[in-house]
């Protein structure tokens, strides 16, 4: 039966709609055009900051150490520090006298961006300090990659252990070697193809740069932060020799050991 005219031009142009449709990205789900735009707008706002404190003992420890993480948001809305030359934003805590020393502050930093390919990471240096407000310890957190479940189990984990009975006060604010610096992701960035529209690359790894600002989880470690940083990633393993290179090894070693154990064998 032959279709009416004004069906096949219905038909027609709803198949030219959908085509066209297929080839638009929605800008969210485009990449980035500038991909160093944001880490380079975010430091100049740092730069253009007036720092309300020069030390340590200038800073404000009006709020105690959480028992759990807790999120922060550090951008240009939050105080800066100028601190042994380094300027940042940064948060001060009141160390718990009630905690059971040894203990461990977890730390987890989330990726600033939309974009994995163009995402930075705030990476916190931690700062114990005495009573007199004189660092007793210092230290640019290692921070190690873990994805969970969920977004509280999701991020660059870090922690820092409490050993000195003398620490009363916590610092962390980011040293300028740690905005200078990389963490390791296992993960290949979004890369965009008219043909998917979006294809996901699988596979692969490179390095997440550290910026000024971002959000930032700190308090005593709890299970969640525990497991979170036996399972992180901290850089790229080492690769192997293959199975087979590895089996062959072990039966060389073994007939080696046969014949120094058994020189008689040699002869017969």
């Amino acid at each position: 039966m032959a279709r009416h005219p004004i069906q096949v031009a219905l038909t027609t142009l709803a198949l030219l709609a959908l085509a066209a449709c297929s080839a638009i990205v929605p800008p969210n789900l485009r990449p980035p055009e500038n991909p160093t735009g944001t880490i380079d707008l975010a430091r100049k706002q740092l730069q253009g900051a007036s720092p309300c404190c020069g030390s340590f003992a200038d800073l404000s420890y009006q709020d105690m150490l959480p028992w759990q993480p807790k999120r922060f948001q550090l951008n240009s809305n939050s105080p800066v520090a100028n601190l042994n030359g380094d300027r940042s934003y940064f948060l001060a805590f009141r160390l718990p006298g009630a905690a059971k020393m040894p203990y461990t502050i977890a730390l987890k930093s989330e990726l600033n961006g939309r974009w994995l390919s163009s995402s930075y990471l705030f990476a916190p240096t931690a700062v114990l300090l005495d009573d007199a407000f004189q660092p007793i310890h210092s230290e640019d957190l290692q921070l190690c990659e873990y994805i969970g479940w969920t977004s509280e189990t999701t991020g660059a984990f870090g922690s820092l252990k409490v050993m000195d009975d003398k620490a009363r006060y916590l610092v962390v604010y980011s040293s300028a070697k740690q905005q200078a610096a990389q963490t390791y992701w296992e993960q290949s960035p979004t890369t965009f193809s008219a043909e998917a529209p979006i294809k996901m690359n699988s596979a692969g790894s490179f390095k997440i740069p550290h910026g000024p600002d971002g959000v930032l989880y700190v308090g005593i470690q709890n299970d969640t932060y525990r497991k979170a940083l036996q399972n992180a990633v901290c850089g790229k393993q080492e690769s192997g020799n293959g199975v087979i290179s590895t089996l062959r090894s072990v039966v060389d070693n073994n007939l080696l050991h046969h014949d120094v154990d058994n020189p008689k064998d040699k002869g017969t």
